[in-house]
């Protein structure tokens, strides 16, 4: 489950098809300005600049077997030493019917054809017989992998621990990223307890702990989580305007609908505020927002309900938080679907899945207010 600031506009795209919704969510913000760290420091973060190498990989010829490299012509072949990892051979170069023992990974001899690996090779106090390895034959040559200045990994491209295993073999010590976006949580809600089973008239709330966990997932921060009350009214807005201190993204959980206390579609009138998204048209998660204050701060806002506050993540933070950090919008896979699932004319329904074989098939449990389905699913579905 995954363009430059425009001028300010009155009027929001409303109803917005679901996929273009994720494509609007993803223009919208310009990257994070990039930073330099350590390699340590460096996972789960987003390139800013093409990893090249420094130099030729590998930077040597080097052997790929234990065994003996062995200069030009058939053996047997007189043994002139060792050479192991980490050491030079000093030696010179290999004439014909001449080998040198060799660990993998040391520096292969100038003038060696190929290395006959230890267990074909048969061999007295000072020479080499066995099977002449055809030329280059378990030898890795200089530059064989990427030459110097090769771009290995694109800008935007996510740091894995594989990527960062590159950049050391690459020879570099820090990396040019985009930060996480850190990310404030505004949970609204009078009817809200936080703990133990609630009691009539009152439910506990289950995005407090939800979604801290999935805005690290998407490649954020969480710096804040903030419970407020509806009443009155006008903390919400003020909350909302002193959110950008410290955070570049303000996530809001309910007020996004057109209720007595739904005061979110209130902000831009009252703080010139720029629309980017009102609503999706999609099930669950439809009363959905996007917004940007003046000083570049971003406003997402979420429906109150568990799952349906879910999806609408999916939908716009996600891409939100990757057009932050320079990634690409994800391209979504696509798969056959095997079972009825209900559907909202002209509106995109989002359900939880689990694999079967090749296809998905819902696996139910997914009111608006209901996880269950979501916390069993592999993926949620379009």
């Amino acid at each position: 489950m995954t363009v430059l600031v425009a001028a300010p506009v009155t009027t929001p795209y409303r109803d917005v098809p679901w996929a273009r919704a994720r494509e609007l969510a993803h223009a919208a913000p310009e990257p994070l300005p990039p930073v330099r760290v350590p390699l340590a420091r460096a996972a789960g973060l987003t390139l800013a600049e093409a990893l090249r190498t420094q130099q030729p990989l590998p930077g040597f010829d080097t052997a790929a077997m234990d065994g003996y490299a062995v200069g030009p012509g058939p053996g047997p072949w007189r043994l002139r030493g060792a050479v192991r990892a980490g050491a030079a051979w000093t030696g010179g170069p290999l004439a014909a019917g001449e080998a040198v023992e060799i660990s993998t990974g040391a520096s292969a001899p100038r003038g060696a054809v190929g290395v006959l690996p230890l267990e074909q090779a048969e061999h007295t106090a000072s020479t080499i017989s066995g099977p002449a390895p055809a030329p280059g034959r378990h030898i890795r040559r200089a530059g064989e992998d990427a030459p110097a200045g090769r771009p290995l990994a694109a800008p935007g491209s996510g740091i894995g621990p594989a990527l960062l295993g590159l950049a050391a073999a690459c020879g570099h010590d820090t990396l040019q990223v985009r930060p996480r976006p850190r990310v404030r949580i505004l949970i609204t809600g009078d009817e809200l307890v936080h703990s133990g089973v609630p009691a009539p008239g009152r439910v506990r709330d289950a995005l407090g702990p939800l979604l801290p966990p999935l805005v690290d997932a998407l490649g954020g921060e969480t710096t804040e989580v903030r419970h407020l009350p509806d009443h009155p009214v006008e903390s919400l807005a003020t909350a909302v305007c002193t959110a950008e201190r410290g955070a570049d993204v303000t996530v809001v959980t309910g007020s996004t609908s057109v209720g007595a206390t739904d005061r979110l579609r209130t902000l831009p009138d009252a703080t010139g505020a720029r629309w980017v998204v009102d609503a999706v048209a999609c099930r669950p998660g439809h009363p959905q927002l996007l917004l940007q204050l003046r000083d570049g701060h971003w406003i997402v806002g979420l429906p109150g309900n568990p799952f349906a506050a879910l999806t609408a993540a999916h939908t716009l933070l996600a891409p939100l938080l990757a057009g932050l950090t320079g990634r690409p919008l994800p391209v979504l896979p696509s798969a056959s679907l095997r079972g009825a699932v209900p559907t909202a004319p002209g509106r995109t329904c989002l359900v939880p899945v689990a694999w079967d074989g090749p296809a998905v098939r819902p696996v139910g449990g997914h009111g608006p207010a209901f996880l269950h389905g979501a916390a069993l699913a592999d993926a949620l579905a379009a």
